[in-house]
């Protein structure tokens, strides 16, 4: 037996029967033209076990592709009667007789294929009202294709991508300065993955690209590497992303044993929901033990960062940008701000903000008891050697000068 059909191969199947019972004849076909081969997609036959669903052929040996040239025409109710087509193997070998062939076409014009009807006996009442019938069929099966037709291109434009930037090692991992808010002194740095400018799309979308073909976990463990290699080159820790689900990995857990855990906080993104608590904490617990520190990512942003913090107890909490950047100017921010450092202390943990883009919010997160801030304010991500060791504080624009 062949593989099961998919859905909305079943229901092209469904207007091929319709297509096959309506002119009476023995064979209907959806076929899809790729490079040279022509790929019989789905098959209705009154005999499957000579076509069926998943053959291929070549195209310039076939009806369609001579249909799609114009050098047949479209609807032949005696093959015999076209030289041209009797040379084709489908004659000769196929013994088909009477034959009708349209495009499938997709919303942009791209021909994705054919819809056919054939038999193996001539058929003088083949017309033209035939090829309308088959014309209005095609179009339906076009619109059930399309949705998967346009999933398998993005899959493929995906993997066109992401295949290179895998086998060369995963991507560019730059550092950002996290900084004490009291002293101004860097006392770690977040590793941030930076994939190639061409692309045009953030981060997090190259990641959710990857997991998209299979390939997350692999990407997301390469970035950690690369963000391993960093810890020799600066003092201080390394904050490293990672998803619940990578986590669970073997493969992640291996690779974070054998790293000096004292000097790294693993980053658990509050956006990815977690399924098991359980083990997740069977994971950290042995890695929190020799000095692994825990943070929850994007607190404030989505819609599990409260379950988290209180299943985890982590040991740093890192505040989404939406809540940090403008609260010089925003008092509901500082009151959010102010109860998720409160929740902090109560659970010993440390608080950074995220998105510090003015000397003011650095100030005002400072008052509210924020005790680390990375962002613009502080720089970019950057090299290593771009690193520096304290970043003196800036009086706020429009902030009182000293007394005369």
């Amino acid at each position: 037996m062949g593989r099961e059909r998919t859905v909305a191969e079943g229901q092209v199947a469904d207007l091929l029967r319709t297509a096959r019972e309506a002119l009476g004849l023995s064979l209907a076909f959806m076929t899809r033209m790729e490079g040279d081969t022509q790929h019989l997609e789905v098959v209705e036959s009154a005999i499957p076990l000579v076509f069926r669903d998943g053959m291929t052929q070549r195209r310039d040996t076939s009806f369609c592709q001579a249909i799609l040239d114009g050098r047949l025409p479209a609807v032949m109710p005696n093959v015999r009667d076209f030289p041209e087509a009797m040379k084709l193997p489908a004659a000769r070998v196929g013994r088909i007789r009477s034959y009708v062939s349209v495009p499938v076409v997709l919303s942009d014009g791209t021909v994705y294929g054919t819809f056919c009807a054939a038999g193996f006996t001539a058929d003088k009442q083949m017309s033209k009202r035939d090829k309308a019938l088959m014309e209005v069929l095609s179009h339906a099966a076009s619109l059930i294709i399309e949705p998967d037709v346009r999933e398998r291109n993005r899959q493929a434009e995906i993997a066109g991508r992401i295949g290179p930037l895998l086998e060369a090692g995963g991507p560019l991992v730059l550092l950002q300065p996290i900084v004490e808010l009291g002293t101004r002194r860097r006392v770690g740095a977040e590793a941030l993955s930076r994939f190639p400018r061409e692309w045009g799309l953030p981060p997090d979308r190259c990641f959710a690209d990857a997991h998209a073909i299979g390939e997350g976990h692999r990407l997301e463990i390469l970035a950690l590497r690369r963000a391993a290699d960093r810890l020799a080159e600066v003092d201080g820790y390394v904050a490293m992303n990672v998803s619940p689900a990578t986590l669970l990995t073997p493969e992640c857990t291996g690779l974070l044993e054998r790293l000096p855990l004292d000097r790294i906080v693993l980053e658990l993104s509050e956006h990815d929901p977690v399924d098991d608590y359980d083990a997740i904490a069977a994971v950290l617990t042995p890695l929190r033990a020799v000095g692994m520190r825990l943070a929850i990512d994007d607190v404030g942003a989505g819609f599990s960062s409260l379950r988290h913090i209180v299943v985890t107890a982590p040991d740093v909490i890192k505040l989404d940008r939406s809540i940090v950047t403008g609260i010089s100017d925003d008092p509901v921010l500082g009151v959010v701000t102010r109860s998720l450092v409160d929740l902090a202390q109560a659970i010993g943990a440390k608080v950074v903000a995220e998105g510090v883009e003015t000397a003011a919010d650095a100030e005002a997160l400072g008052a509210v008891g924020v005790h680390l801030g990375q962002g613009w304010h502080f720089g970019a991500a950057t090299t290593p050697a771009d690193l520096r060791a304290e970043y003196p504080r800036q009086v706020p624009v429009g902030a009182a000068g000293p007394a005369r």
